[in-house]
């Protein structure tokens, strides 16, 4: 019996589900009733990329999670470079629950350098296969089956508030991320006529495993104060003291961005499509 919830009754699919946001978006549908198909590479991806990378062991605990909340999920390694693995995937995914109604493209990499402009080319493919063919692979992997089912559906696209400004230090990062919003207006145009709406969610900086936690933007930061400046955020901390000194938030919660996909994903955001909705504590909004 399906619980009760925003979503109950619908199979989400969501890569990147092993750690960091996408097991957030995962136990967050799954609260509101959604079954989850949790896809993740499970593997180092490149050693250059500076922060912890998803294991066969974390996927396993998004799927605990997710049961927990009384739903099921089931797991699929894959890389979302691969069409090939991402269409098993989905098959996997109809295999066991008969449909897919919301579709999450999360799965992302990013590395920082002091200067764009040197950022090495294996670098710069890298990002750009992972964050915008990963994405597209996502969405061309999914909508044959969405449309032929003839349910409408929600996919939701993963951007940041990068994909919307000129952050320094990572260009390849924002340059794929730009093009995931083209990616959503344009799919938004096409998919519509199947009662498919496509968005972006653009969250600022993230508190979470993962590309949350990427060490080297730290000491990046510190020395260059217009890249400083670009990343800063206008909302305090609304947890804190209303008497309290303002300060910017410096990091969102991976929860805060999960409940804008909940939004996106459920029928409350029905005639929504083609929009970026970002949760960056005003970032995008400074003068």
């Amino acid at each position: 019996m399906n619980a009760p919830g925003r979503v109950a009754g619908k199979v989400a699919l969501i890569t990147g589900a092993a750690i960091g946001q996408g097991r957030c978006h995962a136990i967050r549908l799954a609260e509101e009733g959604a079954d989850i198909v949790a896809i993740d590479i499970c593997r180092p991806v490149h050693p250059d990329l500076n922060y912890r990378q998803a294991t066969p062991t974390d996927l396993e605990d998004t799927r605990r999670l997710v049961e927990k909340t009384g739903r099921q999920c089931i797991t699929v390694r894959a890389d979302v470079r691969s069409l090939p693995e991402l269409r098993t995937a989905v098959d996997d995914g109809i295999a066991a629950f008969g449909r897919i109604d919301i579709v999450c493209a999360n799965a992302g990499a990013i590395t920082f350098h002091a200067r764009s402009w040197e950022i090495p080319p294996h670098l710069v493919d890298l990002v750009i296969d992972v964050n915008l063919k990963g994405t597209w692979n996502t969405i061309a992997a999914t909508v044959p089956a969405m449309i032929e089912a003839k349910r409408g559906g929600s996919i939701i696209l993963i951007s940041s508030v990068g994909g919307l400004r000129g952050h320094a230090l990572y260009a390849h990062y924002n340059a794929s991320k730009h093009g995931i919003v083209g990616l959503a207006r344009s799919f938004a145009t096409e998919l519509a006529r199947h009662r498919i709406r496509v968005n972006t969610v653009n969250p600022g900086a993230v508190s979470s495993p993962g590309m949350g936690s990427c060490p080297d933007i730290v000491e990046l930061l510190g020395n260059d104060p217009v890249a400083m400046a670009g990343v800063t955020n206008l909302l305090p901390d609304l947890d804190t003291d209303p008497d309290t000194p303002f300060s910017p938030i410096a990091m969102l919660s991976e929860n805060e961005i999960s409940n804008a996909v909940l939004f996106l994903a459920s029928d409350e955001s029905r005639y929504v499509t083609g929009t970026t909705l970002s949760v960056d504590a005003g970032n995008a909004n400074k003068p």
